[in-house]
């Protein structure tokens, strides 16, 4: 029988979980991102509050989009190092639907 990887498995991607993410080792550099992220958001809406002519609104949205660009990746990148390997070290079933999973969520990313 093969070892259970410490990530969720791809038919129950909602399932509780109690080992650690790929992310865990970064997840105070990813929180401290995303902060800054929100607050950029704060301040887009501050920005259509207050008038802010539409071409600098839009350069804010661009910023803040690659920024979660650059989130999205990292925490791709984490998938596959930890997830991903590990679940192709358990077993080639495993490995195949955690790189299918990966798939699945490199394509929702492409189509935003």
């Amino acid at each position: 029988m093969a070892t259970p990887t410490t990530c969720h498995p791809a038919a129950d991607a909602h399932a509780d979980h109690d080992g650690p993410h790929g992310y865990s080792p970064e997840k105070d550099a990813y929180l401290a991102r995303m902060r800054r992220i929100e607050g950029q958001v704060r301040g887009i809406e501050r920005m259509i509050a207050s008038d802010t002519y539409c071409i600098d609104v839009l350069t804010q949205i661009s910023a803040v989009t690659r920024a979660l660009q650059a989130v999205s990746l990292g925490l791709l990148e984490d998938h596959l190092n930890h997830c991903v390997v590990g679940a192709a070290k358990a077993s080639d079933k495993e490995g195949r639907e955690k790189v299918a999973e990966a798939t699945a969520a490199i394509a929702r990313l492409w189509k935003s």
